[in-house]
């Protein structure tokens, strides 16, 4: 197997998914000769793929569902418009204020955050995200509170009853999480399990703020996660079209972040 193909489940699949809705459709030689795997692995993989609902089987191959949006792997997502995940993370953190406390979900927009608490500081920050915790216990003047539960390899994170609980103890002065999609009404997410723990974090949280980059307006994707009004601050990449951005405004704050220089 050349070096260049993915070596783990999970960044096979997030290949496959991010091939197909690219392309729109796939047959299943399309998909052996990209991941250099074997016929039948790439069956169980298609198979799992259209379990999450992100693509559709056909007689001979794949193809994107019309409103799928593909939460990928973590070591995927980390490498995807980091510039714009950079410029929100920069204009949120003016918002912050030394002794607030924090709740960050297990998105590279909220992680994106995390290299600038260090100029905000003291903080308390709680997160399931396992590479934020990493990132976070590194910084001195923050009390770091890591939500466990159960650990997903495709995320990174912790999930599950045991990290629901975890948050529903907390209160905090503000949740910051971006998701897979949003309309200028509703926001999405495509795994049902990730909605949950999003959910659990607002309801935590007296500061609701959303991360949206370019990418993820508007679109939308299988579970509701909540409307666009519910939040108290949504904030925009770069080059998020300013037309969805005044139609939010119209629901809630949003603001468009300028590039950062960073």
């Amino acid at each position: 197997m050349s070096n260049e193909h993915p070596r783990s489940r999970s960044a096979r699949q997030a290949m496959i998914a991010d091939y197909v809705l690219k392309h729109g459709t796939a047959t299943q030689a399309d998909l052996v000769e990209l991941t250099g795997v074997s016929h039948m692995t790439v069956h169980r993989d298609v198979d799992e793929l259209a379990r999450r609902g992100l693509l559709r089987k056909f007689r001979g191959g794949v193809s994107a569902l019309p409103t799928s949006v593909f939460e990928s792997n973590a070591e995927y997502r980390l490498n995807a418009n980091t510039e714009e995940k950079s410029s929100m993370a920069a204009h949120l953190a003016k918002h912050l204020e030394p002794g607030m406390s924090l709740l960050l979900d297990d998105s590279t927009s909220a992680l994106a955050l995390v290299n600038l608490l260090a100029e905000v500081t003291p903080l308390t920050v709680a997160t399931n995200y396992l590479r934020a915790i990493d990132a976070l216990k590194k910084l001195d003047d923050v009390r770091l509170i890591g939500i466990g539960g159960d650990y997903s390899p495709t995320h990174d994170s912790f999930l599950g009853m045991a990290c629901l609980e975890a948050i529903e103890r907390l209160t905090v002065d503000m949740a910051v999480v971006s998701t897979s999609a949003m309309t200028t009404e509703l926001t999405y997410h495509q795994e049902p399990e990730i909605v949950m723990v999003k959910r659990a974090m607002l309801a935590s949280a007296r500061q609701k703020v959303l991360l949206m980059d370019s990418s993820k307006a508007p679109k939308t994707a299988l579970h509701r996660l909540a409307p666009v009004r519910d939040f108290d601050l949504v904030v925009f990449g770069p080059n998020s079209p300013m037309e969805v951005v005044a139609e939010v405004r119209g629901h809630t704050k949003a603001e468009r972040a300028a590039w950062s220089n960073a």
